[in-house]
């Protein structure tokens, strides 16, 4: 039977408005939650949402919806809806639609727009949003007829989660949402993936088997496949050490003694070399990211590659592979059942991972924040979810934190979004109420979206929150020092407001810690507290991320602390 069948419309008495159609259809897609803003051409599917079964999240800038949208389906694995009116409400979602699409999250942005007649007059609050979002949505939907209503919505959702996820827009023009009319029968069609060859999965499994010292390379499609469990069992059976970008933390289990770490810029050094010695790299739900792969040129110079993606067009993108396998991840993993002979270069990997793994002995008495998310991540335990922002902060909580599972750590890899953390942080505490959320700011992003500690409070969300402040624009200066000859351009973020004042006005418990004896009683109060808090720490303005690997250069060259 088509999965269509499931999504058709009930049988209406006669004819119904675009708005009410719009609600119906959202809940008919199993949709709880919704986070918008309204305003005037959206205005008639506000009217339609009171007395329905979703829960509106009233947020305080259109940009935090499509944030806390997207962490959401990060969490989930469904589509996050956003809503916003059209005009400015409408281009204040593109950066999180972007943010979307460059991480393959599932979304369902709603955008109103001005009605039909009025459409191309640069009437007010007019803009194109069909055009401007095309090159970073996975389809867009311009909604002509109310009829079409339950149809589009439908396929909408089946577009966003289907293959490899990605953010819809669904452009409605406010005369299509107060017309009624009659919803039209539709049928989806079905979709079956064919499993892989069975020629393509006995090359990969005889590779596998001649090779003397694989690494497995896991991105984020393995949690978009919800392939986690498959890719243990493969890791588990074959012996084979593995890898991960920044978006797969968690689908090997960090603590997992096979687990090298990150790979890329800000990697392990156990992992960056293993990756350098390999002779074959079996590369799952990744991409060959320049941030993973350091110079394309020296990334695995003495791999033969298999690549297995749910997406044929990044498998011979970047590198081409000796065996290219497009289809399910899990069902991949589960036939690959070669064992090589590889336990010196498993024992060697480890060898180098205990000899490499970071300390956290820093001199003084001041705080160093890999010591403090490491310890915090460590006493959060199983059911912790990280929401990051973007800079230094999020490269040390990707490096020091443990994570069992990649629904854990939610942060904006291919965007790098400042703003994230904390509407990230309202729709993963919605996504998964019982979780410890814990957001990871700085104060540069924390600035970007401030606003949303209303909503925090609105909404009574328990979110812990670690701004880590250096007053400065930290990632930016590290590299002004490094590369830019110390030449320290617009960085300086010394008159940042008292933090812990402003979460006080906000209605939100804070406090401030600046010395390193204050963090085991810190991290007992955010974990203790039932509601929301806020943990500003202060650190030494100097601290950079470590290693590092500088532009233009192979993973090996890593610059390094010095004690």
């Amino acid at each position: 039977m088509s999965s269509a069948a499931h999504r058709q419309p009930d049988a209406e008495p006669g004819p119904v408005s675009g708005a009410r159609l719009v609600v119906e259809a959202l809940e008919r897609e199993g949709v709880t939650h919704v986070f918008g803003y309204p305003g005037g051409a959206i205005m008639p599917v506000y009217d339609a949402l009171t007395g329905s079964s979703l829960k509106h999240i009233l947020v305080r800038h259109e940009q935090a919806a499509a944030l806390a949208a997207d962490a959401y389906g990060r969490v989930t694995g469904r589509p996050g809806v956003c809503i916003a009116t059209s005009g400015p409400g409408a281009t204040n979602l593109v950066t999180g639609i972007a943010n979307a699409f460059l991480d393959s999250v599932p979304l369902v942005a709603i955008t109103g727009q001005v009605a039909s007649p009025l459409m191309g007059t640069d009437a007010f609050q007019e803009v194109d949003i069909f055009g401007i979002t095309l090159p970073i949505v996975k389809h867009s939907f311009l909604v002509r007829r109310t009829a079409d209503i339950p149809r589009i919505f439908a396929e909408a959702f089946r577009i966003a989660s289907s293959g490899r996820p990605g953010p819809v827009l669904i452009d409605l023009p406010k005369d299509v949402g107060v017309l009624a009319a009659v919803p039209e029968p539709f049928a989806l069609p079905d979709e079956t993936i064919d499993p892989a060859p069975e020629a393509a999965i006995a090359l990969a499994n005889a590779l596998i088997g001649e090779a003397r010292q694989p690494v497995i390379y896991a991105g984020g499609g393995v949690a978009i496949a919800k392939a986690e469990r498959a890719l243990r069992d493969f890791a588990r059976r074959s012996g084979i050490p593995a890898v991960a970008t920044l978006k797969a933390l968690g689908a090997i289990p960090t603590d997992d003694p096979r687990f090298l770490g990150m790979l890329g810029m800000h990697g392990s050094r156990a992992a960056n070399v293993a990756i350098d010695n390999c002779d074959l790299l079996i590369c799952v739900g990744a991409r060959f990211d320049d941030r993973a792969t350091g110079k394309l040129a020296s990334f695995a110079p003495n791999a033969k590659v298999i690549h297995l993606d749910a997406d044929p067009a990044e498998i011979g993108k970047l590198r081409r592979a000796e065996v290219a396998i497009a289809g399910d991840l899990g069902e991949m993993l589960d036939r690959l059942d070669a064992r090589p002979a590889c336990d010196g270069w498993t024992s060697q990997c480890a060898a180098q991972k205990s000899l490499w793994a970071p300390r956290y002995d820093a001199p003084g008495a001041g705080i160093y924040a890999p010591a403090l998310l490491k310890q915090l991540s460590e006493a959060a335990g199983d059911k912790a979810i990280f929401t990051c922002d973007v800079g230094q902060h999020q490269m040390w909580v990707a490096q020091h934190c443990r994570f069992v599972r990649p629904q854990a750590h939610l942060t904006s890899g291919g965007l790098g979004t400042m703003g994230y953390g904390i509407p990230a942080g309202v729709g993963a505490l919605l996504a998964e109420p019982d979780a410890t959320v814990i957001t990871v700011s700085g104060d540069g992003s924390f600035m970007m979206n401030v606003q949303e500690l209303a909503t925090v409070r609105r909404y009574s969300l328990p979110l812990k929150i670690v701004l880590i402040d250096n007053s400065q624009l930290g990632m930016v200066r590290q590299w002004q020092e490094l590369f830019f000859e110390e030449n320290f351009s617009e960085i300086d973020l010394s008159d940042n407001p008292d933090f812990a004042e402003v979460g006080h006005a906000f209605g939100i418990e804070a406090f401030t810690i600046d010395r390193r004896d204050q963090v085991d009683g810190a991290i007992r109060r955010l974990l203790g507290t039932r509601g929301a808090i806020l943990c500003h720490v202060r650190i030494d303005p100097r601290e950079n991320v470590w290693p590092l690997v500088p532009p233009n250069s192979s993973n090996v060259e890593m610059m390094e602390k010095r004690w």
